[in-house]
């Protein structure tokens, strides 16, 4: 599988181009979107989903771009689902600029797969940042939303935000991965589960 990260919106949200031969997803896409449609064009992708991790206003704000350009499904879990069509609940509305998205088209559940070439990812549930967050697993990579960042991880303090909920979704869900999987989160660099385990100062050690 490969990816491509564009750093999208005002808030600098890591938007994901993933593919497995011609067949390509997106991940979050939080702004503005030419830069990822010139990609998919210019290298001849076929679009097959739009995914989001979680319903927040900066990693669902291009949504409906990519949709009005590609006609894909979109899915998020249930749990956030409402986040998407409500700029109350997707914070939008208290971030000045109020936006909605289109409806999901497909509801993501834990331990879902999600196929794309003869790649799968595997929908990894981690609530916590949101009660509806979700974690994306395959090919010795994790696309982790804002669940987990570089010796971080996801706010809490906002509505459906629960500190508790997110260690032990990183403990339970996260750490039993290999060691050498690549973390790539919603905001920041990339990382690895390794370097988390050691330094990162949220994660109890056992």
């Amino acid at each position: 599988m490969n990816y491509k990260t564009f750093v999208t919106g005002p808030i600098e949200t890591n938007t994901y181009l993933v593919w497995s031969g011609q067949e390509a997803g997106i991940i979050d896409p939080g702004g503005p979107v030419a830069d990822i449609i010139r990609f998919v064009e210019d290298n001849r992708l076929t679009l097959k989903w739009i995914v989001n991790t979680h319903g927040h206003a900066d990693h669902i704000a291009g949504n409906s771009l990519i949709l009005e350009k590609y006609q894909v499904p979109i899915a998020i879990h249930e749990q956030d689902r409402v986040m998407l069509t409500s700029a109350d609940h997707n914070l939008s509305t208290f971030m000045g600029t109020p936006l909605v998205s289109p409806d999901a088209t497909i509801v993501l559940t834990d331990s879902a797969q999600i196929s794309l070439g003869d790649a799968t990812l595997q929908v990894l549930a981690t609530p916590g940042h949101t009660k509806g967050s979700i974690s994306l697993y395959g090919n010795g990579l994790l696309f982790a939303g804002d669940t987990l960042f570089y010796q971080s991880i996801g706010r809490t303090d906002l509505p459906g935000g629960d500190y508790q909920e997110i260690i032990t979704s990183i403990e339970r869900k996260l750490l039993p991965l290999p060691p050498e999987t690549v973390v790539l989160p919603g905001h920041g660099c990339d990382t690895t589960l390794a370097h988390e385990h050691d330094f990162n100062p949220f994660i109890k050690l056992k």
